[in-house]
C-alpha cells in the first residue's frame, strides 16, 4: 500500500483500486470516489478513471482528512484480501490443466463500462466476480463497443429517444494488448477483406476480460464501425459482429498463448468460435471433419438465455456463406452439410445460431428450472428420435454477485468482508427495518432530487419495476386496471407508489408505447403524484432499487421469463419479490419469503391470460401485500412483513448467489467437459 501524504500519492492509491473493476462489489470503494466530487461523479456515469483524470492534485489533497484515510486503507485491505491464495478452486484441488475461455457478447460490469444492455450481460459480469472470488480458472472474450448501448431520454412527447456517447478507452482502466489478429469479414461487395482487432484487457480481480475493438487504424470505414454499438447496425453488421466474437476471440487466445481446456458460450452470438477451432483441428492436426467435430463438441458448454424468438439470432445462409463459405470449405465440410447444423428443420430457410451452438456442444443448459422444461420442448426437433424429457438440455438457475447488489446497510449487519445471509433470521427487528428504511430513504431523496419528483413518503409502500420493455414483460399490466391503480395509490390508509424504469429495444415500438403509456399515466391527476418513470435505466439505478423499495413487481407472460435475475437482487436486500411464477420465481417462491401472482397453471390465450393475471395481481396486492405492510405493532413495526424480509434474505440470498451458480457449472459442466474432451482427444488423435 502506497503511503499517502498529498494529493499525487492519493491519486496513486485510487488509481489503484479504480484500475480493477474488483472495486465495483465493495460499496465502500465506490463512496471514496463519489465523496471526492458527488455531482460531477455522477455526470461521468460513476467512472472513477475518468473523474480522478479530471480532479487536480490540490483538489485531491482536500480530502486528506483522518476519515478518509481510514476509510481508504479499510477498502484496500479488502481489496488485498479478495486477491489473495485462499480460494474455493485452490481448497478443492481441481486439475492443474483447466482454463474455461467464457464468451458473451456483453458484460455488465459497472455503469462506467457501458458494454451491456441488460441482464444477459448484468448476469455475464456477475459471472466473472464470481469465478474471481472462487478462484476458478477462467478468461472472458467480449467485444468493446466504442459507443456501448444507448442511454436513455424521453421527448415532449413522452417517447423514448437514443443517444449514443463515446466510449473513450483513455478514460477507463483497459490496458492495450500489443497485438492485432486478423478476421476475415465480407466488405459490401461481398469481397473477403482482412480485418485488424484491437484487443483490451479488462482486470475483473483473478479474472481478465478481453475485448475486441475494430476500430483500428489502417481498417476501412465499414469495419471500423463494427464495434460501434452493441446490437447495432444492419443484419450484415450484426453478423460481423458475430464473426469478430468468435472467430477472431479464439485468434486472440492463441495470440495470448493460451489453450482453454473448456469453451462455453453464453447465448449463441459467439457460435461461430466453433468453426474456427474446427478450422484449426482439421488443419494444424490433420483431422477429418468429423473427428474435428467430435473434439469441440466434446470439450464445449452453450446456455441458452430465452424461449423468446427475437432472443436466437438466425441470418441469412447466403450473408453467412459470404463470410464463411471458404472457411467450411478448409473444415472439410460441404455448404450443405455445414449449414444443416444451423436448422432445426431441412425446410427452414435461415441459419440458426442456437440451433448450430447446440449441435456443436455436448452440454447445455438453460438458466432456471422452467426454462430447462420450455428449452427442452422448443428444440426437441434436435433430437426428434428422443422423447422431450431426454432432450440433452439441463439447467442451472442464474445467480447474482451478493456483494455488488446487497446494499451497505444490510452487508453491515451480515458481514462486511462475507456476508452471511443465514444471520438475516437472528436479526433484531428494530435493527433490519433500520438498514430497510435507510436504503429506501436513501433512493426516495435521489429520485426526488435527480427525477424533479414530488416529495415521496418513505412511509408509503413502495413498488418496484425495473426491467427492460419488452412487450412479453407487461410492464403496463398494472396500468390496465387505471381506476383500480388510482384507488390504491390515493388510500388514505394504505397507499401505495410505484417507481418503473426501463428501457425498450430502439426497434421496439410496442415496448416504446408502453413507456409512453406510464408516464402519461404518471402525469395525471389519478396518479396522485405516486408514480415515477426513472428515465435511463443501468446498474447504478437498479442497485438503488432493489435495495430500496419495499416490494419488486415482475409481471411476464409464462413462462417466457427464462430467469429475471433483478428479483434475487431485491430478495437479497430483503425486497419482497411479488411475481408471475415465472423463470426463478417458479422454483423459488414460498408463503414464507414473498408472493405469486396466479398459479402455475393459465389458460392458453394470451388475451385470456392477461385477464387472469391482471385480477390475480390485484387481489395479492390488496388482499396480501398491503395488510403484510401495513399491520404494526406497538413500536410500530410490520413484525410479518420483517419476518417474510428474514427469509427472503436467509433463504433466497446465499440460494441464488453467483458462487453457487459458478460453482453449479464447474462441477456439473465445465469438469465433465474437460474429462470427456481428453477422452475424445486421445482416441481422436
Amino acid at each position: 500500500m502506497t503511503e499517502v501524504h498529498d494529493g499525487a500519492t492519493l491519486r496513486e492509491s485510487l488509481l489503484a483500486i479504480a484500475s480493477d473493476f474488483s472495486f465495483t462489489w465493495i460499496a465502500e470503494a465506490r463512496l471514496l470516489f463519489a465523496d471526492l466530487e458527488p455531482r460531477r461523479f455522477a455526470e461521468l456515469h460513476h467512472n472513477p478513471t475518468a473523474l480522478l483524470s479530471e480532479l487536480t492534485d490540490e483538489d485531491l489533497a482536500r480530502a486528506l482528512t483522518p476519515n478518509y484515510l481510514e476509510r481508504l486503507s479499510r477498502v484496500e485491505a479488502r481489496l488485498a484480501r479478495d486477491r489473495g491464495e485462499q480460494t474455493w478452486w485452490r481448497e478443492r484441488s481441481g486439475p492443474s490443466d483447466l482454463l474455461v475461455a467464457y464468451f458473451s457478447a456483453e458484460f455488465g460490469l459497472d455503469e462506467s463500462l457501458p458494454v451491456y444492455s441488460g441482464g444477459l450481460g448484468v448476469l455475464a459480469g456477475d459471472n466473472l466476480k464470481a469465478a474471481s472470488e472462487l478462484g476458478v480458472p477462467l478468461v472472458a472474450i467480449g467485444l468493446f463497443y466504442r459507443r456501448g448501448y444507448f442511454r436513455q431520454q424521453l421527448d415532449e412527447n413522452d417517447r423514448q429517444v437514443e443517444r449514443y456517447p463515446r466510449n473513450d478507452p483513455s478514460r477507463l482502466p483497459l490496458e492495450l494488448v500489443p497485438m492485432a489478429p486478423l478476421v476475415e469479414l465480407a466488405d459490401d461487395s461481398g469481397n473477403l477483406v482482412p480485418v485488424r482487432i484491437g484487443v483490451w484487457r479488462v482486470p475483473v480481480g483473478r479474472v481478465s476480460l478481453y475485448l475486441l475493438d475494430t476500430k483500428i487504424e489502417g481498417n476501412p470505414q465499414w469495419a471500423r464501425d463494427v464495434t460501434d454499438i452493441l446490437y447495432g447496425g444492419d443484419r450484415e453488421n450484426r453478423l460481423r459482429q458475430e464473426l469478430v466474437l468468435g472467430v477472431g476471440g479464439v485468434r486472440v487466445l492463441r495470440r495470448l498463448g493460451l489453450d482453454p481446456a473448456v469453451f462455453h458460450m453464453n447465448e449463441g452470438h459467439s457460435a461461430f468460435l466453433q468453426l474456427e477451432r474446427m478450422r484449426e483441428l482439421v488443419e494444424g492436426q490433420g483431422l477429418s471433419a468429423d473427428e474435428a467435430l467430435e473434439r469441440l463438441r466434446a470439450s464445449t458448454v452453450f446456455t441458452t438465455h430465452t424461449p423468446v424468438p427475437a432472443g436466437n439470432e438466425v441470418f441469412d445462409p447466403e450473408l453467412v456463406r459470404r463470410n464463411l463459405g471458404g472457411v467450411v470449405e478448409r473444415c472439410g465440410l460441404a455448404w450443405e452439410e455445414f449449414a444443416a447444423l444451423g436448422k432445426v428443420d431441412p425446410a427452414e430457410t435461415g441459419f440458426g445460431l442456437t440451433p448450430f451452438a447446440l449441435r456443436t456442444s455436448q452440454y447445455a443448459n438453460a438458466v432456471s428450472e422452467l426454462h430447462g422444461a420450455v428449452s427442452r420442448e422448443i428444440w426437441h426437433g434436435l433430437w426428434p428420435e428422443r422423447r422431450v424429457d431426454q432432450v440433452p438440455i439441463t439447467s442451472v438457475t442464474n445467480g447474482v454477485h451478493q456483494r455488488t447488489w446487497i446494499s451497505g446497510e444490510l452487508e453491515g449487519l451480515l458481514g462486511d468482508t462475507d456476508p452471511q445471509f443465514e444471520r438475516a433470521r437472528e436479526l433484531a427487528a428494530k435493527d433490519l427495518w433500520a438498514a430497510h428504511r435507510s436504503a429506501k430513504k436513501r433512493l426516495l431523496e435521489y429520485v426526488v432530487t435527480t427525477r424533479h419528483a414530488r416529495e415521496l413518503d418513505p412511509d408509503v409502500l413502495t413498488i418496484g419495476f425495473a426491467r427492460r420493455f419488452a412487450t412479453y414483460k407487461r410492464a403496463s399490466l398494472l396500468f390496465s386496471r387505471p381506476d383500480r391503480l388510482a384507488k390504491l395509490l390515493a388510500d388514505p390508509e394504505r397507499p401505495i407508489q410505484v417507481l418503473m424504469a426501463g428501457k425498450a429495444h430502439p426497434a421496439d415500438e410496442g415496448g416504446k408505447d408502453v413507456i409512453q403509456l406510464v408516464v402519461d399515466f404518471a402525469r395525471e391527476p389519478a396518479a396522485a403524484g405516486r408514480v415515477v418513470f426513472l428515465e435511463d435505466y443501468e446498474m447504478t439505478l437498479a442497485r438503488r432499487l432493489v435495495q430500496g423499495v419495499d416490494v419488486w413487481l415482475n409481471t411476464p407472460r409464462r413462462p417466457l421469463e427464462a430467469s429475471g435475475t433483478s428479483g434475487m437482487k431485491a430478495a437479497l436486500n430483503g425486497v419482497l419479490n411479488c411475481s408471475i411464477l415465472d423463470g426463478w420465481w417458479a422454483e423459488a417462491y414460498s408463503p414464507a419469503c414473498g408472493f405469486a401472482i396466479g398459479d402455475s397453471e393459465g389458460p392458453t390465450s394470451d388475451a385470456a391470460q392477461d385477464e387472469a393475471d391482471v385480477e390475480a395481481l390485484y387481489e395479492v396486492l390488496e388482499d396480501q401485500v398491503l395488510p403484510a405492510y401495513y399491520e404494526r405493532d406497538e413500536a410500530g413495526l410490520p413484525q410479518r412483513w420483517i419476518e417474510l424480509m428474514r427469509e427472503s434474505i436467509a433463504e433466497l440470498g446465499p440460494r441464488f448467489g453467483t458462487a453457487r451458480m459458478v460453482a453449479e457449472y464447474v462441477e456439473r459442466l465445465y469438469l465433465p467437459a474437460h474429462e470427456g474432451a481428453s477422452r475424445v482427444a486421445s482416441r481422436v488423435a
